[in-house]
């Protein structure tokens, strides 16, 4: 065989090689990448883009805790977004129903469009500098966990807006209570803000 065709064909090797699937996400408990200190920064908290068996009201929840835990930070709630959307019409860019499927595919360290130029608009609207997206609430079994009882599990992701890099993506669960249990849903919220604000831990 030439030399010149052998060369090609190992590097058509290589480059095979190199092309295996895309890492994983996280599991439940795990994270990519550190939350940063929020506190003085304007971030905007998007409402939960799915809901999949989680009872009670995830959004009031995550915010109420937030409020609370993340008092520090300069939080901008969906209505204040909404009323700046609601004053440009054309302007192409939602809180709700965003085309969050990249996040269940693959660990995802930058994202593009359309999600990306939907989040640098709303960052633009309102000057912000962060976006906290709670990408899924579900309600299920930690398969990492024998004989483990269902439990209110979120992911979410922080993202800067500007470059679209995906700044932490992670996802907890609470406790084991019955679905219709409030604690179910609060202990997964208190767990999620224990990893976000964790510059508050005693």
């Amino acid at each position: 065989m030439p030399r010149l065709a052998r060369a090609v064909l190992l590097m058509l090797a290589v480059a095979l090689s190199s092309c295996g699937p895309p890492p994983a996400p996280p599991s439940p408990g795990q994270s990519r990448g550190s939350p940063p200190d929020l506190r003085g920064r304007r971030v905007i908290l998007l409402p939960v883009q799915q809901n999949l068996g989680v009872y009670g009201d995830p959004d009031a929840e995550i915010r109420f805790t937030f409020s609370d835990v993340g008092r520090e930070v300069e939080w901008i709630y969906e209505e204040e977004v909404q009323r700046m959307l609601d004053r440009t019409p054309s302007m192409d860019a939602r809180t709700r129903g965003l085309p969050i499927s990249l996040f269940r595919a693959a660990e995802v360290e930058r994202i593009g469009d359309p999600l990306y130029g939907q989040l640098r608009r709303l960052a633009a609207l309102v000057e912000a500098e962060g976006i906290f997206i709670p990408i899924e609430a579900s309600f299920e079994v930690n398969e990492t966990i024998i004989d483990s009882e269902p439990r209110v599990r979120f992911t979410a992701a922080l993202v800067d807006p500007r470059t679209g890099r995906v700044v932490w993506y992670g996802i907890e669960e609470g406790g084991e209570f019955a679905q219709n249990d409030p604690r179910a849903l609060a202990s997964a919220v208190e767990r999620l803000a224990e990893t976000l604000f964790w510059y508050m831990g005693g």
